[in-house]
């Protein structure tokens, strides 16, 4: 279980991981020293897996964005292995989830345009061997969107 020191110092790096190890103990009432070795074990603990920079898409030219509901014919253990392993390496798939229910897998995709996302469909899932059926949902607009987990304070 997470103690309630380190609920509030991840929501924290979730917010801004960009300031110092003293404005963060500050922010949080702790010292420096002691804020430093609770970042340190979290990030041991594998908690704290990664820092990462958010992205305005559509400032950065992936206007348009889908989630792609998909089915598979087959589900032996190699033909699954491949298929994930073909929508792990592809940039355009940015989240990939199993799932229960009428897919088996949920993507989120990203691109410029219709354009390049026809192109992503035509060159590589209809390419895919053994799909059985793909239905997109374009994105017309995105109500919430957080990447952080709702630690409260």
């Amino acid at each position: 279980m997470i103690e309630p020191q380190d609920r509030r110092l991840l929501r924290e790096l979730q917010r801004d991981s960009r300031r110092s190890n003293q404005q963060l103990a500050d922010e949080l009432g702790m010292s420096p020293s002691a804020c430093w070795r609770r970042v340190h074990a979290l990030e041991q603990a594998g908690i704290v897996t990664r820092y990462a920079a958010l992205v305005d898409r559509d400032k950065a030219g992936f206007a348009t964005s889908a989630i792609l509901h998909v089915s598979l014919d087959r589900h032996d253990e190699k033909f699954v292995a491949g298929f994930v392993a073909r929508v792990r390496r592809r940039p355009e798939v940015l989240e990939c989830f199993a799932t229960t229910g009428d897919a088996d897998y949920h993507l989120r995709v990203v691109v410029a345009d219709m354009a390049a996302y026809n192109r992503f469909l035509d060159e590589f899932m209809f390419k895919i061997p053994g799909l059985r059926h793909v239905r997109t949902n374009v994105i017309l607009k995105e109500i919430k969107y957080d990447i952080a987990l709702p630690f409260e304070g």
